[in-house]
């Protein structure tokens, strides 16, 4: 459930000390020889000047090397969220020691008299701070995204047995973890409005339905008995049908003497079926390319928006920006910004134009709309109107890639196959967008390349689509 993220953070951490150590290996030599020049008056014995940078660069590896393997050895990187600081500092102390005597012990046997002991011990406890610096201020920074609701993931749970209970505990128990439990599901209809360890049982496996389509939820957790097994295939292949990712609790029995191999939460063993991508490093790599990207375009752009604005304002009374609330990932709402294009009271008159709709499905989309202002098709037909979506963009609310964010009017529309395009976190330009735009009248046609895009998502299909898109915006293809 954790894994995947638990990789990334180790990573990053790995990376994180490498630079760091690089740094106090730099630092060290600077203060060593800046230590000697103001010392040099007092001749203190043994206390020379250290040779230059360029003759110590060989240590550096052995340095890197010796760190980051006593670092492992010490489970330094192992289960880091949850940990209390005062035994990350005495993990980092342990493996510096280490790490110190087995450097030292290396430069007696092969005789390296060049190396300066002052150094190597002030190179040490540099690094010794450097690293215990930047855990606190990893951890504190990751648990307060946690705190203030950031990168939550959010559960349904299936089950209310004793194995359920456990897991309910260990999530309370570990709030870094992220995970927020939205209810519990059981077959009992009798359960329906009881509390069981702070959470309340909402519903039965029969109407899971109807709470999937109202309750904000990522991935739903199945633990149950054994004697359910059978009776929640249905419940799991529904769930994939809506791209929810499922994960299945296995450890179903007690062994008295083998161990279990875990591959879970914490030390409860899941089996996880997931449609949507789960390439973890990719993503997190798609969202620093989202904002790096988005903040540069908003820069570069700003004279268009001012000028866009300009026309806005000439053309019609009311604001320059349209705000509407849209549909994200697993059903989240957040409000997207464009600039408008059409009259103040648009929203008002559409259900007097619904019958002139040209879509099939529940999205609206209509061939000279009266509904626009005088710039407003002209806006339209080059996507200049979705110019502000690059703020969303920026808070992370949308993708510069990603399915078209419906409005929730038109989610509660949707046949159950189709909410799996609410798996992906929503987009500026899409598959539809490149392969035809509103040309493509048929909504379920829509809606499976918006599918094709999440099953065969890729950094390079991301980079293909902004390819393709930059000709379809430049010369207006397919808009209305």
């Amino acid at each position: 459930m954790l894994r995947e993220h638990d990789k990334i953070l180790r990573a990053v951490m790995v990376a994180l000390d490498i630079a760091l150590i690089t740094a106090a290996f730099y630092v060290s030599h600077l203060l060593r020889n800046h230590f000697y020049e103001a010392l040099a008056g007092l001749h203190i014995p043994n206390f020379y000047k250290t040779y230059p940078l360029s003759s110590y660069v060989s240590m550096l590896p052995v340095m890197l090397i010796a760190w980051t393997a006593t670092l492992h050895a010490v489970g330094s990187y192992q289960h880091t969220r949850g940990k209390p600081m005062l035994e990350i500092q005495r993990e980092i102390l342990v493996a510096g020691g280490i790490s110190l005597l087995a450097f030292t012990s290396l430069a007696f046997l092969l005789k390296l008299d060049y190396v300066s002991r002052s150094l190597i011990v002030m190179n040490f406890g540099l690094s010794w701070v450097f690293l215990s610096l930047e855990r606190i201020q990893l951890l504190r920074t990751l648990r307060s995204l946690r705190k203030e609701g950031h990168n939550l993931r959010f559960l349904l749970v299936i089950g209310t047995g004793k194995r359920a209970r456990v897991f309910l505990e260990r999530v309370a128990q570990h709030p870094e973890w992220g995970l927020k439990i939205q209810g519990l599901i059981d077959k009992d209809a009798g359960l329906i409005g009881q509390e069981i360890l702070g959470h309340r049982v909402i519903g039965t496996l029969d109407g899971l339905p109807e709470i999937l389509e109202h309750t904000l939820v990522d991935e739903v957790v199945f633990v149950v008995p054994r004697s359910w097994l059978e009776e929640i295939e249905p419940t799991i292949l529904y769930c994939e049908q809506l791209g929810k990712k499922v994960n299945v609790a296995m450890d179903l029995y007690t062994p008295q003497i083998a161990k279990m191999r875990f591959d879970g939460l914490h030390d409860q063993p899941f089996i996880t079926y997931q449609t949507t991508p789960d390439k973890i490093g990719q993503l997190i790599f798609k969202r620093l390319l989202d904002i790096v990207l988005s903040f540069c375009l908003l820069i570069a752009l700003s004279p268009l928006f001012l000028a866009i604005a300009l026309l806005i304002k000439l053309s019609s009374k009311g604001p320059v920006f349209f705000k509407q609330i849209r549909a994200s990932r697993s059903g989240r709402i957040f409000a997207m910004y464009k600039f408008r294009t059409m009259v103040v009271d648009a929203e008002s008159r559409l259900e007097a134009l619904r019958h002139h709709n040209e879509m099939s499905g529940p999205a609206f989309k209509m061939t000279n709309d009266p509904r626009l202002i005088r710039f407003g098709k002209w806006l339209r037909k080059f996507s200049l109107d979705e110019l502000p979506q690059l703020y969303n963009v920026l808070k992370g609310d949308m993708s510069l890639v990603g399915p078209r964010p419906p409005i929730p009017a038109e989610v509660k529309r949707y046949q159950p196959w189709q909410r799996r395009r609410l798996s992906m976190r929503p987009g500026l330009t899409c598959i539809w967008q490149v392969e035809g735009r509103n040309r493509i009248v048929n909504f379920e046609e829509w809606m499976r390349l918006d599918l094709q895009y999440i099953d065969t998502w890729s950094l390079a299909l991301d980079l293909k689509i902004c390819l393709k898109t930059i000709p379809v915006v430049l010369f207006g293809v397919g808009a209305k």
